[in-house]
C-alpha cells in the first residue's frame, strides 16, 4: 500500500523553480542577519525582499526568518533553505566559471571526433600545430568509425569530426582539408608485387582484408570494387590500417588502404590504383549549431592548414 503524504506530485520541483529567484536573497540573510544590508548587496528594493520572504513563509506554512533584536535571523526552515541556497549558488559560481572558459578563445574546451585511422599522425600534427599558438585550449578526443563519429556530431557530444569522406547535406557543413592517395597493398612476392600500378578489377578474384562496416574506407573500397564489376570477398575486417598491414604481410588477404606515411612493414608492397583515387578528408560540423570561440579558432585554424595542404597536393597530383 502506497502511503498517502498529502504532498501534490512535483511540488518540491515546482516550489524549487519559484525559489530559484530568492536564492541569493537566503544565503546572503545567513551571513549578514540584516534585511536592509541583504537588499542593498542584492541591488533588490527592500520592500520586494520584503515580500520574497512573507511569500516564501506563506509557501512554507512556517516563517523563514524571525526578528532578533535590531536585525532578523533565519528560522531552522529558513536555514535549510539557505543552506541548500549556499549550494547551488556554489554550483552556479562553477558553471559561470566554465562558462567563462568556453567563452575564451584562448582558454575554452575543443571536442574533436575523428576517425581510427587518423589517429597515428595527422591528428597529433595538426594539434602539435594549434597548440603552439593556443597553449591553454583543451582538447576531448572520441575516435570511432564515421557512422560513429557523424551520430556523436549530430547529438552535439562533440564540436568538430574529421571524417573521410564529408559529408553531404544540409545538416552538416564540411570543408575538404586533405587527399590521401589511396594504393593496392598486397604482401610480398604477390603476382601484382611487381607493379607500377593496379587496375581495381584484377583484384576481383582476391580475398580482402579491410575495414569493418561502417567505416569510410570500408565504404571507399565497395565503392571502387563495384564500379569495376565486382564485390570484395572480405576474410578478416578491422579498426586500424598498422592491423591491415600486418595481416597483408601475412599473407592473409590484399587491401586498398591510403599510402603509408610511416615506413612500410617488412614483406608489404605498395602500388598506384590505375586510375588514380584518392581518400578526401573533411571537417565537419552540424549546421545550426553555434560554436563556442575556442571551437571557432579551431576550426579556422584547421581549415585555413587544411586548405593550403589540399592545394598543394593538387598541384603534385597534377605535375605527376
Amino acid at each position: 500500500m502506497t502511503k498517502q503524504t498529502g504532498e501534490r506530485p512535483g511540488r518540491p520541483v515546482t516550489a524549487a523553480r519559484a525559489l530559484a529567484p530568492k536564492a541569493a536573497l537566503l544565503a546572503v540573510l545567513a551571513e549578514e542577519g540584516n534585511l536592509t544590508r541583504a537588499a542593498t548587496a542584492l541591488g533588490v528594493p527592500q520592500p520586494t525582499v520584503s515580500r520574497w520572504l512573507a511569500g516564501l513563509s506563506a509557501e512554507l506554512g512556517t516563517p523563514v526568518v524571525v526578528r532578533d533584536g535590531r536585525g532578523i535571523r533565519l528560522t531552522k526552515a529558513g536555514s535549510y533553505l539557505a543552506e541548500s541556497a549556499q549550494e547551488a549558488l556554489a554550483v552556479l559560481a562553477r558553471g559561470w566559471r566554465r562558462a567563462e572558459a568556453a567563452a575564451d578563445p584562448e582558454r575554452g574546451e575543443v571536442v574533436l571526433a575523428f576517425l581510427h585511422t587518423m589517429g597515428e599522425l595527422r591528428i597529433p600534427e595538426l594539434l602539435r600545430a594549434f597548440r603552439a599558438e593556443h597553449p591553454n585550449v583543451r582538447f576531448t578526443l572520441v575516435q570511432g568509425a564515421k557512422a560513429d563519429v557523424l551520430e556523436r556530431l549530430r547529438a552535439g557530444t562533440v564540436d568538430l569530426a574529421l571524417t573521410s569522406p564529408p559529408p553531404e547535406g544540409p545538416e552538416f557543413v564540411a570543408v575538404e582539408l586533405d587527399r590521401q592517395e589511396l594504393v593496392v597493398t598486397v604482401p610480398g612476392g604477390h603476382r601484382l608485387a611487381g607493379r607500377r600500378g593496379v587496375r581495381v578489377a584484377e583484384l576481383a578474384r582476391e580475398q580482402f582484408v579491410g575495414m569493418k562496416a561502417g567505416f569510410g574506407l570500408r565504404q571507399l573500397t565497395d565503392d571502387l570494387c563495384a564500379a569495376a564489376g565486382f564485390t570484395p570477398r572480405h576474410a578478416f575486417e578491422g579498426e586500424e590500417v598498422d592491423t591491415l598491414r600486418g595481416l597483408v604481410a601475412a599473407g592473409l588477404g590484399v587491401a586498398i588502404l591510403p599510402a603509408a606515411e610511416w615506413a612500410l612493414p617488412p614483406n608489404v608492397v605498395e602500388m598506384s590504383l590505375r586510375p588514380k583515387a584518392n581518400r578526401v578528408i573533411g571537417l565537419a560540423w552540424v549546421t545550426e549549431e553555434p560554436l563556442t570561440p575556442a571551437v571557432l579558432s579551431f576550426r579556422d585554424f584547421a581549415v585555413t592548414r587544411g586548405t593550403r595542404r589540399t592545394k598543394q597536393e593538387i598541384r603534385r597530383t597534377a605535375r605527376r
